[in-house]
This record gives structure tokens, C-alpha cells and sequence, in this order.
């Protein structure tokens, strides 16, 4: 059983950066896909980004493309999620994710939230105007 614990966030400016990590309580970790959702009041859990297990690919939503960055630290069992020129849709609790994923699954996988068994508890992002 994988825990995972985000750290990192908190209140920021538009146009501020944060970034947000996830430590891993397993080195099974370093297996598995990483990935972060985030889910904003009255809204559903929406994917944010994703990497493959050895970090050969990395994948956006549309939204966040060319203002986040993911990447992981294997040796250390972290994910992290850098997030740059924030607007205020930005604003939402903000969870790590992990899980097996098969060589042969494709870049909806890893967009799909049901895909990854461990969640973190998640960290709250707040963006001002």
C-alpha cells in the first residue's frame, strides 16, 4: 500500500508560482505512473498532468500546458508539480496520484482518474486576482 502526501500549497497572486510536491511512503513508487488532479468547489476532479513511470513522457491538460511541469525524483519517491503564471482558475485542492500502469496504455490512461489506485489527501492552491 502506497501513502502519498502533497505539500506545497497555499495562497499566491495571479501570475505567482507555487510548487507543490508529493512524497511516497513506498520505493514501489518508482514504478508506478504519477500524475496530479485537482478539483476546484462545485466542479469535478479534473486531470492536470501526468508522467510515466521512468519519465519518458510527460502529458497537460490543454489548460496548464506550457505554465506547469511535472517531474519525479525516484531515488527520493517524490512527484512534483510546478505551477507558473497562476490565474485564479487555477484555485483548487490539488492531489497526487499513482498507480501501475500497463507499457502498452495510452495518454487517455493516464488522463483518467479511475486509472490511478493511490491518492494523497490533497493541498489546497488559492490564487487572487
Amino acid at each position: 500500500q502506497v501513502q502519498l502526501v502533497e505539500s506545497g500549497g497555499g495562497l499566491v497572486q495571479a501570475g505567482g508560482s507555487l510548487r507543490l510536491s508529493c512524497a511516497a511512503s513506498e520505493r514501489t513508487f518508482s514504478r508506478h505512473a504519477v500524475a496530479w488532479f485537482r478539483q476546484a468547489p462545485a466542479k469535478e476532479r479534473e486531470f492536470v498532468a501526468a508522467m510515466r513511470w521512468d519519465g519518458s513522457s510527460t502529458y497537460y491538460a490543454d489548460s496548464v500546458k506550457g505554465r506547469f511541469t511535472i517531474s519525479r525524483d525516484n531515488a527520493k519517491n517524490t512527484v512534483n508539480l510546478r505551477m507558473n503564471s497562476l490565474k485564479p482558475e487555477d484555485a483548487a485542492v490539488y492531489y497526487c496520484a499513482s498507480g501501475a500502469m500497463s507499457p502498452f496504455e495510452g495518454i487517455i490512461s493516464y488522463k483518467t482518474a479511475t486509472k490511478y489506485a493511490y491518492w494523497g489527501q490533497g493541498t489546497q492552491v488559492t490564487v487572487s486576482s
